[in-house]
């Protein structure tokens, strides 16, 4: 199924295939109809709280409120109360839900920092713990240098890796972060160490984004939204999307273009809920979930906030979940950042 991509608020929709994905926006057809004996619509889950795990006004935090927002609209929640729990790339929140095992009434914002998280704190926890219910959406990552440099592809910035790493320095997030993940990923596809990579984490975009433009680093990595404004100013140039398809507006390649689709990547969040639940509450949750997500509150949520739906829920989630872990712990561990 198609997934839809988004460069900002100023270019339209594209689309993404994430390899087990299922929509839950496209409107159904006539045809589409419950048949008689199919579950019928999910019931409101009455007061639900959502733990948002970071600090008010994070990703994880709008995500969170603008879930529960949607429940709400939807009447599928009487009430949300989301609650702040920030630290520590979200463990501290992990280790507070899997603390519960069997609670009801309570779901968290999860998504890939969390999961890097685990694999590089000493948490005592895992994502293993806890319930899977749904991934919601994601962002894409863009390699991008300036306007002005020699660089003029992603071969060209590899070639340069792997004759000097130290001599390229390339700007991302913080260590660990979605995007050392996928920089990561993309130079052991190119057969060169993780760990030779002259990775410069920076504390946010705007950093980046100043030294790229001030020629400190060769190039820098980072969700697609840090560098928009940039890219569509010509400051710019974008040389890699982590897309399989590409963005309509913006013409960057994708992985799929330089022969890697399995590198097809992106920064996602997730609901989850605590561990030890019964199978009932499970499935009330999952559909409950699965019926906001295709609603046209929670359309409007992801039009206003720039997200890419990446949505998948229940069983289909947890073992997509499955092969995530594995592929990052995998890549953390090459970049030296998992503790033994």
């Amino acid at each position: 199924m198609k997934k839809h991509w988004k460069l900002a608020a100023v270019v339209g929709a594209a689309a993404l295939a994430l390899t087990g994905c299922t929509t839950a926006t496209q409107p159904a057809s006539s045809e589409d109809a419950p048949a008689s004996g199919e579950p019928a619509a999910a019931e409101s889950l009455g007061r639900m709280e959502i733990i948002a795990p970071a600090n008010p006004g994070s990703g994880w935090d709008q995500t969170a409120r603008a879930f529960g927002g949607a429940m709400e609209a939807t009447e599928l929640a009487d009430s949300i109360t989301v609650t702040n729990v920030p630290g520590a790339s979200g463990t501290v929140a992990l280790a507070q839900m899997v603390s519960n095992p069997g609670q009801e009434g309570v779901l968290m914002a999860s998504g890939l920092a969390m999961m890097s998280g685990v694999l590089t704190n000493d948490t005592g926890v895992t994502m293993e713990e806890i319930t899977p219910i749904a991934r919601l959406i994601g962002e894409a990552e863009v390699i991008v240098v300036p306007a002005e440099s020699e660089i003029q592809t992603i071969e060209d910035l590899m070639a340069l890796i792997a004759e000097d790493p130290a001599s390229v320095p390339i700007a991302g997030g913080s260590a660990g972060s979605a995007d050392h993940v996928f920089l990561g990923l993309l130079a052991e596809a190119y057969d060169i160490a993780p760990s030779e990579l002259n990775y410069v984490p920076y504390s946010g975009g705007g950093e980046a984004t100043t030294a790229l433009l001030g020629n400190q680093v060769s190039a820098g990595i980072s969700g697609i939204g840090e560098f928009s404004e940039q890219i569509l100013a010509g400051e710019l140039r974008g040389i890699l999307l982590s897309t399989a398809e590409p963005i309509e507006g913006i013409e960057i390649p994708t992985v799929a273009d330089i022969g890697h689709a399995d590198l097809e990547f992106a920064n996602w969040r997730s609901i989850m809920a605590p561990g030890e639940l019964d199978d009932a509450t499970v499935e009330q949750y999952v559909q409950v979930v699965t019926e906001v997500a295709a609603s046209e509150a929670w359309a409007e949520q992801m039009e206003t906030n720039n997200w890419a739906d990446l949505f998948l829920a229940g069983d289909e989630f947890g073992d997509w979940l499955e092969q995530e872990n594995t592929r990052v712990e995998g890549v953390l561990s090459q970049l030296g950042l998992v503790l033994e």
